[in-house]
């Protein structure tokens, strides 16, 4: 140490002698001096700042030991509880036994008695069924067969769930409901000969053919239905899958094409002409063109089109113009259908997923599959104009629907009790954009010959992104316009001396999220950290504002506590939130400023001030100055060379993090105020 210190000083020898080698240098050894002075003090802060960030280290380490070893010991009381809850309830399991059976029992009877009506008219109603089967009303028929249908399917099932091994009841119960097989029959039976009699059918009574096709569709589906839950139950009723729709191809001796996957519902005249003109080629061929003789001299390739070029194309010019005015139309039509739904004084449906949604993204996907449908039975290259203009006339609709949603939010905040259920159908808005987003991709992928991304389609994103976003910053906003008495106690005499302000704050804000866990996830994450940052931000601008200052230790020490207890709150609230990895970073900045508060030496002042600074290297000068201000005990050659020493030093702000300061304003301090605080200064 000894020789280090004679080093040290040779070399400070050496340094001033460098420095005033002419005498000139004397008239500035004062100025060399205060220089040496604040690069030593420079030194002592950095140094300060590596020890005191040492020390920061070693007492969170061993806080964070001592909350493990706390946890380990929770966990482990909590196991050895859970183990006799176990034990215990080995015993009670058992004993619940006969409760299981006694609800088996009951939900059987509940079905018997629930179709008993049914039960005692099954022979009334195979006689009217049969009535209706003879006298061609075809769809009463079969809506009397399906109730005699799920009357049958819904006791055999209740039985096979109590005891699928009882044959001798399954089979009373099928013996009962003999007849309906008979009539299911017998209905086919007539559908296939109406299908047989097509070509004449279709002249003299299309509606019957219409009947027919309905009814194997809902054929269809409950056949679907049907082997679903085969799949979790294992139980079929007889006579399932029908397979109707395939029998019906049979009949008809066509193969079965694409579009007659739909429902009636969507038959157009295009799919209906191209069924009917399948079925003449047909029976031309078969009957006409099918002769061995005629082989060597017809060949179908060399025929000429049926329509000319300059036709087809002037039609499907046409086409398009008529079908740009009508989705216009159809567009305007359901987005006026749906605001009417915004003012509704019930909340909004939920998908299978519980998040809330409306019927449009399903209206207006649905106009849009069919007429593609359509498109595509024509050729590839008319396809794509029609999906083209779909996504254009898309795009245009979800501006509209930006600007009636941004409406709908400033309708609300002329009277907030209006519209009743204004929240839930905002979270639904905010939905129904990743709905349209997913809807869209599929129709891409369906109908798209390339898959390389579009004007069109970087325009829909930007738009689904901004109703998306605009619609969480009004919820938000709802939110915020209820803290905002509660937000202007924060940091006041009244908050020092027991308000309840940050409790009231958390438990709105949890109340609110509740509802929006309606919100799917993507809009709901950035939600919750937006919400988290508001909220910090809201707590740090009340610090700013100087809204009081600390008149003695005893109040630093009780403010500083209160900051970090309430710190630790909206950690608490947003970690149990979900806000991510952030939640502690912000929460932190509370914290961070409490130290400076709680600090009792004045003479450690500019290191807790750095340690700050160097945590969030975005906060300002005037940052600083408001803090020593509200601290209330910093003199003004203190702040003057903290200020000046951390202007030297100043650190750089990392680009990984998210500033927190920077938007943080600090009100400047008016003559007038100024002038009144001097005032009681002097009469002080």
């Amino acid at each position: 140490m000894e020789e280090t210190s004679r080093e040290a000083v040779a070399t400070a020898v050496q340094r001033v002698a460098g420095m005033l080698q002419r005498s000139d240098q004397l008239d500035k050894v004062e100025q060399y001096r205060r220089r040496e002075a604040r690069k030593k003090a420079s030194v002592e802060a950095r140094l300060k700042a590596a020890i005191q960030s040492q020390l920061d280290g070693v007492r969170t380490g061993l806080t964070q030991l001592h909350s493990a070893l706390l946890d380990v010991k929770d966990i482990q009381g909590s196991l050895a509880d859970v183990s006799k809850d176990w034990r215990q309830s080995i015993n009670t399991i058992e004993s619940l036994k006969d409760v299981k059976d006694a609800v088996v029992q009951h939900s059987q009877l509940a079905s018997a008695v629930e179709n008993l009506k049914n039960i005692f008219s099954v022979p009334e109603i195979v006689q009217e069924t049969q009535q209706l089967i003879e006298q061609a009303e075809l769809l009463q028929a079969h809506r009397k067969l399906m109730e005699l249908e799920c009357s049958r399917d819904d006791l055999m099932y209740e039985q096979y769930r109590m005891d699928s091994k009882n044959t001798s009841d399954m089979n009373l119960i099928s013996i009962y409901f003999e007849d309906v097989q008979s009539l299911s029959d017998e209905l086919a039976k007539q559908l296939w000969m109406v299908l047989q009699r097509s070509m004449v059918t279709v002249r003299r009574d299309p509606t019957m053919l219409v009947s027919v096709i309905r009814i194997i569709e809902r054929e269809e589906k409950i056949d679907r239905r049907m082997v679903d839950r085969r799949k979790q139950t294992g139980f079929i009723p007889p006579g399932r899958p029908k397979h109707w729709k395939d029998k019906m191809f049979q009949v008809r001796g066509a193969a079965r094409p694409a579009f007659l996957h739909q429902s009636p519902a969507e038959f157009n005249s295009l799919t209906c002409l191209n069924m009917f003109r399948q079925r003449v080629a047909l029976c031309f061929s078969a009957e006409m063109m099918g002769h061995p003789d005629l082989f060597s001299e017809c060949d179908i390739n060399q025929l000429e089109p049926l329509l000319p070029k300059e036709v087809v194309d002037h039609l499907l010019s046409k086409y398009i113009q008529t079908f740009t005015l009508n989705i216009t139309g159809w567009l305007r039509k359901a987005l006026e259908t749906d605001k009417k739904d915004w003012h509704k004084d019930s909340e909004p449906e939920a998908d299978q997923d519980g998040y809330y949604q409306t019927t449009l993204p399903a209206i207006v996907f649905q106009m849009f599959e069919q007429n593609l449908q359509v498109a595509a039975q024509i050729d590839g290259e008319f396809k794509g104009q029609v999906l083209k203009l779909c996504l254009k006339q898309m795009n245009s609709f979800l501006i509209r629907y930006r600007e009636e949603a941004v409406a709908y939010k400033e309708e609300h905040l002329r009277d907030r009790q209006l519209p009743p259920c204004y929240v839930h159908y905002m979270i639904a808005i905010i939905n129904n954009c990743q709905t349209f987003k997913e809807s869209i991709n599929s129709l891409k992928r369906k109908y798209s010959q390339s898959p390389e991304p579009t004007e069109s389609d970087a325009a829909i994103d930007k738009t689904l992104g901004g109703v998306a976003k605009d619609g969480c910053q009004f919820l938000l906003d709802e939110v915020f316009l209820d803290l905002e008495h509660h937000l202007n106690e924060l940091l006041t005499r009244k908050w020092l001396s027991g308000s309840h302000a940050v409790d009231t704050i958390c438990v709105t804000v949890e109340d609110y999220f509740n509802d929006f866990n309606k919100i799917k996830k993507p809009f709901n994450q950035e939600m919750t950290k937006e919400a988290l940052r508001r909220v910090v931000v809201e707590y740090i601008k009340a610090v700013m504002q100087k809204r009081m200052s600390f008149k003695n230790a005893d109040e630093r020490r009780e403010g500083a506590e209160r900051m970090i207890r309430e710190a630790d709150q909206f950690s608490f609230l947003f970690r149990k939130l979900a806000a991510g990895e952030d939640t502690e970073r912000l929460c932190g900045a509370i914290t961070a400023i409490a130290e400076v508060f709680k600090l009792t030496d004045p003479t450690l002042l500019f290191l807790e001030v750095t340690t700050l600074v160097s945590k969030y290297p975005d906060i300002r000068e005037d940052h600083i100055q408001a803090l020593l201000a509200v601290r209330g005990d910093a003199s003004r050659e203190m702040r003057q060379m903290i200020i000046g020493t951390l202007s030297e030093n100043k650190v750089a702000s990392s680009a990984t993090s998210q500033p927190i300061f920077r938007d943080i304003p600090v009100p400047t301090m008016s003559m007038t105020s100024m002038t009144s605080m001097a005032t009681s200064k002097l009469l002080k």
